[in-house]
């Protein structure tokens, strides 16, 4: 939009969120059905219901997840018996997975669309690490892999064939599996069976990434690239994060910084807190307690239920109000709303700055609680001074070379007499730091639905 930067651009969005009736797992609805209230089966539910889950004993949560990752072994170890869809793994090597896949060992899970971005080999940038992470006699580590890439992506397939390639290999047989034929069904079970749900998106490429909800839904801990949904869904002590910011422009070398983080994670944070168990329990309380954040605090901020709210109080019901009140009494506002947009087409070529005193930020520093007076007048033709917006605009500049909006000082109307108005901003720097100040004319009126509703706008 010519005379806005692109943070004013008046495009909003809802993220995402998924269904809960399909995505959960029956034995979880079964223990949210005890503690979460009965406003929960209508579609107006609070989302604090969710902390009912705090109510259920540590063992009830334990024993539910252990259940589910049996389930989803089983499931793994049934897709593996169908000869034709493992023709990737030979006879021997499915025995030897099928053996050393274990339901009671902490189980990472990766299933997505392949597309490249998504950094899908981004954990076996350093084999020897890897091995150790998997391969420790105390704290073992498993992964599930599955997925698919679009048919025309080769580079996709490729990933895929890498994984499948490590895999094979004798310290990783049967401790990194590439489970064939995803679909919605080998989903659920993966969602629903795995510990923890990872992510590993090149940022900021990351749309969405829904499979990470659906995983919270059950109790599944979420690690991830802050992108996508996880930049609005980490909370602290509710699953894992890797930095927001890039630290290196050179993608290789941010892999390489990226994939030791997840090592480090795994080993320093995620698997002592799944296997330190209590003396006489057979589970973490720390891990327990991580579920019960996830559920609490992640999962019911990305139902559709949600999802639906944000759309109606954001778009949809602010949007049939304004339909509303322009086809009220035979579209009177509409009416007087494009009428008004006509006249100020033809006004605004002649409009004409008589005077401005604007801030010479090259000979005077603003000083931060010190203000400092701007000053203009304007030939309005036969505009009213309610129909020109005029506002001084403090910007600071990041690294890329794009231009943030800090600050934003609305001019008002001091006075008007034979067609000119003055208008004058007392402007008092609130940010201390190096800015960029520019002021902008802009046709003005409430009956426009956003700023951006007009193009009548121009920089001084």
């Amino acid at each position: 939009m010519p005379g806005y930067l692109p943070e004013e651009v008046n495009v909003g969005y809802v993220t995402n969120g998924v269904h809960y009736p399909t995505w959960a797992a029956p034995e979880w609805k079964a223990i949210h059905a005890k503690v979460f209230g009965p406003e929960f089966a209508i579609p107006h539910y609070d989302k604090k219901s969710f902390e009912g889950i705090y109510k259920i004993d540590d063992s009830e949560i334990w024993s539910t997840r252990c259940l589910l990752r049996k389930r989803l072994i089983s499931k793994v170890k049934d897709i593996l018996s169908d000869t034709p869809a493992t023709a990737h793994y030979s006879p021997r090597q499915i025995v030897k997975i099928k053996k050393t896949l274990r339901d009671d060992v902490l189980t990472i899970g990766f299933a997505r669309r392949f597309a490249t971005y998504k950094r899908a080999t981004l954990l076996f940038r350093d084999l020897e690490r890897l091995n150790q992470i998997v391969n420790n006699p105390d704290r073992p580590v498993q992964f599930l892999f599955a997925g698919k890439a679009h048919p025309a992506d080769k580079a996709g397939s490729d990933l895929i064939k890498q994984i499948v390639e490590i895999s094979k290999m004798p310290q990783f047989i049967g401790k990194i599996v590439f489970v064939p034929n995803y679909d919605i069904t080998l989903a659920k079970y993966l969602v629903q069976g795995v510990d923890i749900w990872m992510n590993t998106p090149t940022r900021p490429q990351e749309a969405s990434g829904t499979s990470g909800e659906k995983a919270v839904m059950n109790g599944v801990m979420h690690f991830s690239v802050l992108d996508g949904w996880w930049v609005e869904g980490y909370k602290e002590g509710a699953g894992w994060a890797l930095p927001m910011e890039r630290t290196y422009d050179n993608q290789e070398y941010q892999n390489d910084l990226d994939s030791a983080t997840i090592y480090n994670i795994i080993e320093n944070d995620i698997a002592p807190a799944y296997y330190s168990k209590e003396m006489g329990k057979e589970y973490s309380t720390n891990w327990i307690r991580i579920i019960k954040e996830t559920i609490a605090k992640v999962a019911c901020n990305f139902t559709t239920n949600r999802m639906m709210e944000d759309y109606l109080e954001r778009y949809y019901c602010p949007l049939a109000e304004r339909r509303d009140s322009l086809v009220d009494k035979d579209y009177l506002k509409a009416r007087e709303n494009a009428a008004w947009k006509k006249r100020m087409y033809r006004i605004w070529p002649l409009i004409e700055i008589r005077q401005f005193d604007k801030i010479d930020m090259a000979a005077n520093k603003l000083r931060l609680g010190e203000e400092h007076l701007a000053k203009a007048e304007v030939y309005l033709a036969d505009a009213l001074p309610e129909d020109i917006g005029i506002e001084c605009v403090i910007a600071a500049q990041d690294a890329r070379g794009e231009y943030h909006i800090c600050e934003i000082h609305e001019f008002e109307v001091v006075s008007f007499e034979n067609g000119v108005a003055t208008y004058r901003a007392d402007i008092t720097p609130e940010h201390a730091g190096s800015y960029q100040v520019a002021t902008r004319i802009f046709a003005k009126n409430p009956c426009m639905a956003h700023r951006q509703d007009f193009e009548l706008v121009k920089w001084l």
